[in-house]
């Protein structure tokens, strides 16, 4: 849809989770809106599912799961009659073999065989006599909680992979938060007790589950949802613009908000606004605001990690039951192999084709990135024929979708860089609101950034910042904001206050310089 130079009462940069969010429930209290999305076909950025040749696949998997009533209610609200409800299976590979994921000590050391496997105890053991006293990174933590081996075999290249930064680089705080219930000791001693015959569990180092674990699933994929709420807001009279691409963002002489977008064909519309709610990576956001922040240096600095994934049709039933499998093997870039009929028999038309997605994790701009799509389809078969996963025969088509900005990166200074750019445009700008993932540089989940749209839609409501957005997704006491006494603590609900408080971790540079 094309239109032009109009007003509206709330201008919105980006459809994806967050900014649909807003403009649904805006729409739904009356307001008039316009979204503007740069892409010319799909809303719900890194949460859309692209469709090729009939085949559907996600950027990236994407469960449906909340703490937060509130964000469940609006999922079942805005798309009530297709949710599934689907099993959970994740597994990690390594050398031709699958391990449980979360990893399971017993059953990774018999995988491993005898060899490995004492070579792993006897890392073990190293680490246990000699620890390293000053831990300072994610490579020392596990190293001393596993041994070298296992370091090296399990967490190491999946988790460069996904970063792009060596372990010896990342805080050690996070390995300590991320890698829980794993207790290698104990593994060993179940062991010994089941080759006497006094343990006779399951043996996988594990408690059997009771329950099978599922998750909700849109049926033709996440972006199903958003296409459903870029329909409802297009059903209350407003707008959602594809190909429009923010050019800039200025206050005009009445405080009233121009927000001009490029379109495909190069002219230039004007939405005339009285808030601004902004999704948009915060350092491009910095560079279209007229005049320039202060700030623009800070966010200058700010980076994100890109990835891309590689679909491939391949002629098989179905090649694996899981999910998704993490590729912890080094002789392939590839990090993940989402399998799509897993997450949705609808999302694959054809049921003797499986559909599969590779993820490389990459910056933009480097050479992966920057490969030809048919470059790209090439060493995914490639990669899957060394991992055993298919015969490059059997590959019967493939398509390429980049996705840039995927995650923002916890360097020693985003913290710093983040809070001045804050601070300085809520100064300036009370009507300018920033939110989702890369709107305000957090790595949130899909219901965190819903839910900094949801408490944005009701400051917008109350005129006034009531709730502090910038607690979402933060592992910290839930402080209100604005006018003191206004809002109580009680105004969130238990719901809101789980979304709140649960946090997404993500690694982080150790601040000092790593030494040799």
């Amino acid at each position: 849809m094309s239109l032009g130079d109009h007003s509206t009462d709330v201008a919105i940069i980006g459809a994806g989770p967050a900014g649909l969010t807003a403009a649904y429930l805006l729409s739904k209290s009356g307001y008039k809106v316009t979204v503007i999305e740069k892409d010319d076909h799909y809303v719900g950025g890194i949460s859309r599912t692209v469709e090729h040749n009939g085949f559907r696949f996600d950027i990236g998997g994407h469960r449906f799961f909340s703490k937060s009533k509130e964000v469940v209610d609006l999922w079942n609200e805005i798309l009530p009659d297709d949710f599934i409800q689907r099993p959970r299976m994740s597994r990690i590979y390594y050398e031709g073999k699958f391990y449980s994921y979360p990893l399971r000590a017993f059953e990774a050391l018999w995988n491993l065989g005898i060899f490995r496997s004492t070579l792993c105890m006897l890392s073990f053991a190293k680490a246990k006599v000699f620890p390293n006293k000053n831990v300072r990174s994610f490579q020392d933590w596990v190293v001393n909680a596993f041994g070298f081996k296992l370091f090296s075999i399990f967490f190491k290249t999946y988790t460069e992979k996904v970063w792009g930064m060596p372990c010896d680089e990342m805080s050690a705080d996070w390995a300590a938060q991320r890698i829980k219930g794993l207790d290698l000791g104990a593994a060993v001693l179940d062991g010994l007790k089941r080759s006497l015959g006094l343990n006779k569990k399951p043996n996988d180092g594990m408690e059997t589950k009771t329950l099978l674990e599922t998750f909700r699933y849109p049926r033709l994929g996440p972006g199903m949802m958003w296409e459903a709420a870029r329909d409802h807001v297009r059903a209350k009279g407003n707008h959602v613009l594809m190909a429009h691409a923010l050019e800039s963002l200025s206050q005009d002489g009445g405080n009233r908000w121009n927000v001009t977008a490029r379109k495909e064909d190069g002219s230039l519309v004007t939405i005339n606004a009285t808030h601004v709610i902004s999704s948009a990576p915060m350092r491009e956001l910095a560079g279209r605001i007229e005049p320039k922040p202060e700030t623009i240096v800070e966010a200058n600095k700010l980076n994100y990690r890109d990835f891309l994934t590689v679909a491939l049709m391949i002629r098989s039933e179905d090649l694996f039951p899981d999910n998704w499998i993490y590729i912890h093997d080094s002789k392939v870039l590839v990090g993940r192999v989402q399998n799509f009929r897993s997450w949705s028999p609808e999302m694959v038309p054809d049921p003797n084709i499986a559909c599969v997605g590779l993820e490389y994790f990459c910056f933009e701009g480097d050479k992966l990135w920057a490969s030809a799509d048919a470059d790209l389809v090439e060493l995914a078969k490639k990669e899957m024929a060394i991992l055993g996963l298919c015969k490059p025969e059997d590959v019967i088509g493939g398509a390429v979708v980049r996705q840039e900005k995927a995650y923002p990166v916890y360097d020693d200074s985003y913290a710093d860089n983040v809070a001045a750019m804050k601070d300085e445009l809520e100064a300036k700008y009370p009507t300018l609101h920033l939110v989702g993932r890369n709107g305000m540089h957090r790595y949130n989940n899909q219901d965190h950034a819903m839910m900094t749209a949801m408490l944005t839609v009701r400051n917008i409501e109350a005129g006034s910042r009531v709730y502090d957005t910038w607690q979402v997704n933060e592992d910290a006491e839930y402080h209100e904001a604005g006018d003191e006494g206004e809002v109580s603590n009680s105004a969130l609900t238990a719901g809101e206050r789980a979304a709140l408080s649960s946090v997404r971790d993500v690694p982080s540079r150790i601040n000092e310089p790593v030494t040799p």
